[in-house]
């Protein structure tokens, strides 16, 4: 322990003290309740969740509250969390060609099976202030939808069908869990897209969209993205078969890439994928730019040092966890550490004037 933070105890437990009144802010005004946050927040909700790697809507909403809106502390407290629950086996891949569709567009095709559906999306609304929403009581806006509709296939089956799309890669082995085990280089495509769909939005962002500015040559289109509910199940050896044992809210985007073709393969369209806990499609179209400029080795493509493609660049530094660790731990007392680099300085500065006087008495 540092002498210098004698007595630190007291001043620790006052500023929590002092974090808790400053998170209840005025007792005048009505406390936020944990539904309110997951109802009405639930973008901030779904972040917490793909980051936190932890499917819980109500704790997520209760890290939120507990961290006064900052979402890396919640996406903190949600993975210290996570660390202490008990696990009881993994559940078999998810069938997201059965996705009960919440939102589902192309870019690529206008007529696709199914059609397009828009959802509650903002890519049409204006960005002007509704000052209405700052009225107490404002009547709801809400209105009756249809019934969602069927599940509909992947729209990119219509290239696979055309051998215009190259073929989904297969991964037999299960991959590792980056959860429970640290990430490793040279990674697996299922490992790169984990650390991808837990990785910061704004880091995974800002590669994306540098790949779209020529760093990396990905220029892509949107082939699909579906927001929908998909059905979690798990084997159970006892029974033979596996059985339902809840849902959960996912996104999915792939995007469609022009390939010229190597020595190996015709040229065709190649797969970006991206897949994300609850409504995040910003994350999701990022996160498939990115899959698709680190694959450029597997695909053969020139590498252009781009960031993008740069594997242990964009993993090792997209984990705003592990970021916000190291970054935040210099505000933290290095007394010792700093006085041996003052004592450093003042020997350097003596010795500097000390041949500076030598220099000008010689002269």
């Amino acid at each position: 322990m540092y002498v210098a933070v004698k007595g630190g105890e007291r001043a620790i437990e006052a500023a929590h003290d002092w974090l808790a009144e400053e998170r209840r802010g005025n007792p005048e005004v009505p406390e936020l309740s944990i539904a309110q946050i997951r109802e009405q927040m639930a973008l901030a909700v779904n972040r917490v969740m793909a980051e936190g790697s932890l499917y819980d809507p109500d704790l997520a909403a209760l890290a939120i509250k507990q961290a006064r809106g900052d979402l890396i502390e919640a996406v903190f407290l949600i993975r210290a969390y996570r660390t202490t629950l008990p696990r009881f086996g993994g559940s078999v891949p998810v069938e997201t060609d059965k996705m009960a569709l919440i939102r589902r567009i192309s870019a690529t095709f206008k007529d696709a099976p199914g059609g397009q559906v828009l959802g509650p999306t903002f890519d049409y609304t204006h960005r002007l202030l509704d000052f209405k929403l700052m009225a107490e009581g404002a009547a709801s806006q809400a209105q009756t939808r249809d019934a969602a509709p069927e599940p509909a296939p992947h729209i990119l089956q219509l290239l696979d069908r055309d051998g215009l799309m190259e073929p989904q890669p297969r991964h037999d082995s299960t991959p590792p869990d980056l959860t429970r085990a640290p990430l490793e280089l040279p990674a697996t495509r299922p490992l790169r897209l984990q650390a991808l769909t837990r990785g910061d939005e704004g880091f995974v962002l800002s590669m994306a969209y540098s790949t779209q500015r020529g760093y990396g040559r990905t220029h892509a289109f949107v082939g699909e993205l579906r927001i929908g509910t998909v059905a979690v199940e798990m084997d159970i050896p006892e029974l033979g078969f596996a059985v339902e044992i809840g849902e959960v809210e996912l996104t999915e985007c792939e995007t469609v890439n022009q390939f010229t073709g190597s020595k190996t393969e015709p040229p065709q369209f190649t797969r970006g994928y991206g897949l994300v806990f609850g409504q995040s499609e910003r994350k999701a179209i990022s996160m498939s730019l990115v899959d698709r400029a680190l694959r450029w080795k597997e695909l053969g493509e020139e590498d252009t040092g781009a960031p993008a493609q740069d594997e242990e660049f964009v993993l090792y530094h997209c984990d705003n966890i592990q970021a916000t660790g190291f970054l935040e731990h210099i505000k933290l007392p290095h007394y010792v550490d700093f006085q041996s680099e003052l004592e450093l300085i003042r020997r350097l500065r003596a010795e500097a004037q000390a041949t500076a006087a030598h220099q000008e008495a010689a002269e």
